[in-house]
């Protein structure tokens, strides 16, 4: 067997496994957020890499929204810095900013009817040059996104006739579409039925995993997130500052027992960890 040569590891070597010379995806410093007269939270340090699967917990009213919005640079914090790739946001150019982040907001709205593949295309729009059309490759992502929420056969839909969950997957697809390195994602499966909340967790967990992308997202189910995320940030709302970490160490008892302001007990069944009010 030949040995490999330098220039052959950096061929066949994945970029995103690079991540000693390569910066983080996402990068936090001393971040601190506001709503009105109340601190949620400060002096947050956080740094997102390749491959890694964030679940944001916290009650209602603790900063999830506000803390995505601020960290996919459509919010400004009240202190601190956030970089993408290595570089402040502000510095990021609007077309590449889009094709390096995207943002699923918690809420849908159609003021007009629309097919649902026109909804999903937008997603493609920073890809193209100011006046250019969609092509054969933005047809082919656009299906293959519905694809991976199971509406392959809803592309003719009128979005306004689609059910909430049904409607929820739309805009699910039309950021897969959009093909970012960096997803994040508010409450994505809020309205989704039992299969395809495990059907979308699966994927998101393949997108980090076999594509090197990074997933930050809202959830409520504690499970699922201990499940299917690799690490975890637990939000209190009261100006604490936070504690990111790998999954297991950060979805303690004692720190979801504070946050949610109810005991949490966390017990193993059948070789599985599961969270229980206590």
């Amino acid at each position: 067997m030949t040995p490999l040569t330098e220039a052959t590891t950096q061929a066949t070597t994945p970029p995103w496994t690079q991540a000693a010379v390569s910066p983080p995806l996402l990068q936090a410093h001393g971040l601190a957020l506001q709503a009105g007269p109340r601190r949620l939270l400060q002096a947050l340090a956080l740094q997102v890499e390749p491959g890694q699967v964030w679940a944001l917990l916290g009650p209602n009213g603790s900063g999830k929204t506000t803390l995505l919005h601020a960290l996919a640079g459509l919010a400004a914090p009240a202190a601190g810095e956030v970089r993408l790739g290595g570089r402040p946001i502000a510095a990021w150019p609007a077309g590449a900013l889009a094709c390096w982040r995207g943002l699923l907001p918690q809420a849908q709205s159609d003021a007009f009817g629309a097919r649902v593949i026109e909804i999903v295309l937008q997603g493609r729009h920073p890809h193209l040059s100011r006046w250019a059309w969609e092509g054969p490759a933005d047809q082919a992502a656009a299906q293959a996104a519905l694809r991976a929420v199971g509406l392959e056969g809803l592309g003719a839909r009128d979005v306004t006739t689609l059910s909430g969950g049904e409607r929820q997957r739309v805009a699910i697809a039309a950021l897969l579409a959009q093909d970012p390195r960096l997803l994040l994602l508010d409450e994505p499966v809020a309205h989704l039925d039992l299969r395809h909340q495990i059907l979308l967790l699966q994927h998101l967990r393949r997108l980090a995993g076999e594509q090197g992308r990074a997933v930050l997202m809202s959830m409520h189910d504690l499970n699922l997130a201990h499940r299917y995320c690799t690490h975890a940030l637990v939000l209190t709302g009261d100006g604490a500052v936070p504690q990111p970490g790998l999954v297991d160490a950060a979805m303690a008892e004692a720190p979801l027992a504070a946050a949610f302001g109810h005991p949490v007990r966390r017990v193993v069944l059948d070789d599985r960890v599961v969270f229980v009010a206590g």
